[in-house]
């Protein structure tokens, strides 16, 4: 039986909390802000000069939601977008359809009905998925990925430069690679990179090129090329090891208070009893745990990261930093709200996780882990609400 492909035939979706009854029902809240997001683009834009800035909207745009982020980055001039699967690709589509779409994880060969209906550009990687979108593709775009040395996906600088000096059996109208260590300005490794990839440019002519990605964008110079690609610093994450981030905070994370109780110096918290207290102690249990994203390996203690690192995470209540104490669970987790006064927090009120106040990236590095991970690994039962961009749902 052939496969179906049509845009008609979206896979359904595991349902998502954006009602305003849902916000009563969740145990946590994100806000997701489309004119932070769009404000970051349009800087990461500028800085690409003259080069153009593409969006990477793979895995539900980091998190954030295709049907939302892919309508507002196009409505203010984000014409190309990458994603790494075909179904992912037919929901940009759905959501800009007359948008340039790149699809990053190579070609299947029952997968290429999908390309051609949808006009998914494939972005291919070997000698088999040239083969197969010259069969399948109908002269149709696709584009050619080189592997400049992190050994993941694409042709070797050899077998490119084979590639453009013959008669070509598919129109590539891109050529791209993609840097290991952007995040470490320091290493040479980018600019290994970038030489090689500039020796494989040399051989394909005009053709449009792009190597940036978040990293790459930052920089800048030789990187930039025709096209960047930028990702997690769209969405406010890192980009840069070591360098002060001008990104906008774009997601908002926060927790559901249950209850407030007291315990007393000397009393154990949470599983294992892995943390005893050291004086008498307000503890806020929140309606969040690792079924939502939020790691375990962020907890406050008993968990094996806590040798290395000194501490856990903290949310941000009524203007304080309040610790993550005992370990993270799979629904709850518990926060030391003994410094903030009794009567400036309830039972329902929200602490949040990270955001404005709580870096997603410090949250990242208290849980061992980067911004990527947390912001792809926000789970449904979130209640989600996203303001600008025009809408507040």
């Amino acid at each position: 039986m052939k496969a179906r492909s049509r845009l008609t035939s979206l896979p359904l979706e595991q349902p998502v909390l954006t009602t305003g009854a849902d916000r009563l029902l969740a145990g946590g809240r994100l806000t997701i802000d489309l004119d932070a997001l769009v404000d970051n683009w349009k800087a990461l834009d500028a800085r690409s000069r003259p080069a153009r800035a593409a969006a990477v909207v793979k895995a539900d745009a980091y998190g954030c939601g295709i049907a939302q982020v892919v309508p507002a980055l196009f409505a203010a001039g984000c014409e190309t977008f990458f994603v790494a699967l075909p179904e992912e690709g037919l929901r940009v589509r759905h959501a800009a359809p007359r948008a340039r779409i790149f699809v990053l994880n190579g070609l299947f060969d029952d997968a290429a009905p999908a390309f051609t209906d949808a006009d998914l550009i494939p972005v291919l990687g070997s000698d088999h998925e040239i083969a197969t979108w010259a069969k399948h593709g109908r002269r149709k775009p696709c584009a050619i990925h080189v592997d400049t040395g992190m050994n993941r996906l694409g042709l070797t600088p050899d077998e490119a430069i084979a590639f453009a000096e013959k008669a070509k059996s598919v129109r590539p109208v891109l050529l791209m690679s993609h840097l290991a260590c952007g995040d470490t300005p320091e290493s040479g490794m980018s600019r290994q990179q970038l030489e090689s990839f500039q020796k494989v440019r040399a051989a394909f002519g005009e053709i449009e090129s792009s190597l940036a990605n978040s990293a790459g964008t930052f920089l800048g110079g030789d990187y930039l090329f025709d096209l960047t690609r930028p990702g997690i610093a769209l969405y406010g994450g890192e980009a840069l090891g070591g360098a002060a981030n001008p990104m906008k905070p774009v997601v908002t994370a926060e927790t559901r208070i249950v209850q407030i109780r007291h315990a007393a110096r000397g009393e154990k918290v949470g599983y294992g009893a892995s943390m005893t207290l050291d004086r008498d102690t307000r503890i806020a249990v929140c309606a969040t745990g690792y079924a939502d994203g939020y790691l375990r390996s962020t907890s406050g203690s008993g968990v094996p990261l806590r040798n290395a690192v000194a501490e856990g995470a903290h949310g941000f209540i009524a203007g304080r930093r309040v610790p993550v104490i005992g370990r993270i669970t799979m629904d709850l987790t518990s926060f030391d709200v003994t410094d903030v006064p009794e009567g400036e927090i309830k039972a329902g009120d929200h602490i949040e996780l990270f955001g404005p106040n709580i870096a997603l990236d410090e949250v990242a590095r208290a849980a061992g882990t980067i911004g990527y991970e947390l912001l792809t690994g926000l789970g449904p039962r979130y209640h989600r609400r996203y303001v600008g961009g025009g809408t507040a749902l």
